[in-house]
Formats: structure tokens, sequence, C-alpha cells
């Protein structure tokens, strides 16, 4: 079993080489806090906050996958190169269909760095 990495607030980090490495690698869910049981609900992944991720052969990041709970809901593969070989936000929306409650968490995998995972979001579904 691979060590999970967890995202920590950067603003309480001194070295900025720190704050960089642990955002970058972080994914973030962006989504409403309720959503409607039975219809289609958004929700955004997207890679780092302040900080962009390299794009490199050797170093990228792989794949994004959403769950609810322990349940996977949905997975995104990329390859090196799908922003250009640029340091950038690798970014998905995922289009869910909610039957109850959602505890959304997010994992990225980074080649060199290994799996990280988000702080949970909590949302609510009528």
């Amino acid at each position: 079993m691979p060590k999970i990495n967890r995202y920590v607030d950067i603003d309480t980090v001194e070295r900025e080489a720190k704050k960089d490495y642990i955002d970058r690698h972080s994914p973030f869910i962006h989504c409403e806090s309720t959503a409607t049981k039975g219809t289609a609900f958004a929700v955004t992944v997207k890679m780092g906050n302040e900080y962009s991720h390299p794009d490199d052969f050797d170093h990228y990041i792989s794949s994004i996958s959403l769950f609810n709970g322990e349940t996977l809901l949905a997975k995104a593969e990329f390859m090196a190169g799908a922003l250009g070989n640029e340091k950038g936000h690798q970014t998905v929306t995922f289009n869910i269909v909610p039957t109850g409650k959602l505890n959304l968490v997010a994992h990225s995998y980074c080649t060199k760095h290994g799996v990280w995972e988000s702080d949970p979001v909590v949302v609510t579904v009528n």
C-alpha cells in the first residue's frame, strides 16, 4: 500500500520550497455545497492552488480520482505532456449523480512523489 500524503495549510509552513511542494501536489475539490438527488452534479478537482505542477516526461500528474467515502466515483488519467510540457494546474470536472450525502475526497498521483489526498468536502443532497 503506498503512503498517502495529505495537504497541510501552507500558511503554517515557513519555507517557500516546502509550501510549493505541498501545494502543487495537493488536489483541491471545487463544487457547490448542496446537490439534488438523481441530478448530475459537477465536481472539479484542480491540482495546486497557488503553485503549479511540472509536466515533464518523468514528473507529472498521471491521475486524479474522486471518492465518496471509500467508493471510487470517477478517475481521469493523463499522459506526460498533457499540459504542453509546461508547469500548470491539471484540472478535471467529473459529473456525478448523487443518491445521498456526499463525503468527497480526491486523490492525485504524481509520478515522482506518489499519492496525495485532498481535504474532505461534504455535500448535502436534497
